[in-house]
């Protein structure tokens, strides 16, 4: 891959920011760093347990990483960080869904976890999800923010930097529902589930890496507040600024808002 092309790099705390011309130029650099720490960990282990964000975000990280001959990938355990509740199961809009079709059938994973937002049992499902993140403990995530500066789906309403569960069931906001509508994921804002599976705040931040890919100007706000504002639940992506090995990419138009001459 080739060397990154970011046209500004600065800290945020204990976070790396780059800032690319455009989103393929970020999703190529960002899929080249998850490349080297995949490669990096199985140095000095045998397998690697990495999730996965499901989102128009996350598009050219996707591209680029199933492209990387290097990454063994049976060495790998696949896991996604949430789930809308009531969808088909084969619905296009599923979270699941999204993954197998980008990376999760393209690339020969030791194993893949999905959650399943269909089961007839949610509680029950977040217990058998958060047994399977206890056995196989996070190395890698790879995710993006949401407009109201969600992480996974946790919502400022329902974020908890403290939360004691690794997997919960949530009530989406209005704003994060219609970001689905605007990333054209649903058609109308009638048509987004109320409810979905999420791995919590804790749940992410147990990962030795966090490599944060985003793209839009509908972002930017939420780009602004993640960088410059109160580190708390009201923007929950603020609390990226507190981990080491943590990188946000950001595309010009999602960083407009920024002072890049930092």
């Amino acid at each position: 891959m080739e060397t990154n092309t970011a046209i500004s790099t600065f800290k945020s705390g204990k976070m790396e920011v780059n800032i690319f011309p455009a989103k393929d130029e970020m999703g190529k650099a960002a899929a080249k760093d998850v490349s080297e720490a995949i490669r990096e960990l199985l140095e000095k282990k045998e397998e690697i347990n990495m999730i996965f964000a499901a989102a128009p975000s996350q598009d050219e990280v996707l591209k680029y990483l199933t492209a990387d001959k290097s990454i063994p990938w049976n060495r790998i355990n696949a896991f996604h960080m949430d789930e809308y509740i009531g969808l088909e199961k084969d619905a296009p809009q599923s979270f699941g869904n999204y993954l197998k079709e980008r990376i999760f059938e393209k690339v020969p994973f030791k194993s893949v976890h999905y959650i399943n937002g269909a089961s007839s049992d949610i509680p029950s499902e977040c217990e058998k999800y958060t047994q399977l993140l206890m056995d196989n403990p996070v190395d890698i995530v790879c995710l993006g923010i949401g407009e109201n500066g969600h992480i996974a789906f946790n919502d400022p309403s329902v974020a908890d930097f403290n939360d004691k569960k690794l997997v919960k069931e949530v009530l989406l906001e209005q704003v994060c529902r219609q970001q689905q509508v605007n990333d054209n994921c649903f058609a109308s804002l009638d048509l987004v589930p109320l409810k979905a599976i999420t791995l919590t705040i804790p749940a992410l931040m147990r990962a030795k890496y966090m490599f944060c890919s985003v793209p839009s100007k509908f972002k930017a706000n939420a780009v602004y507040n993640t960088l410059y504002g109160k580190i708390s639940e009201e923007c929950p992506a603020s609390i990226l600024r507190t981990k080491e090995n943590t990188i946000l990419y950001l595309d010009k138009d999602s960083a407009y808002l920024l002072n890049t001459t930092q």
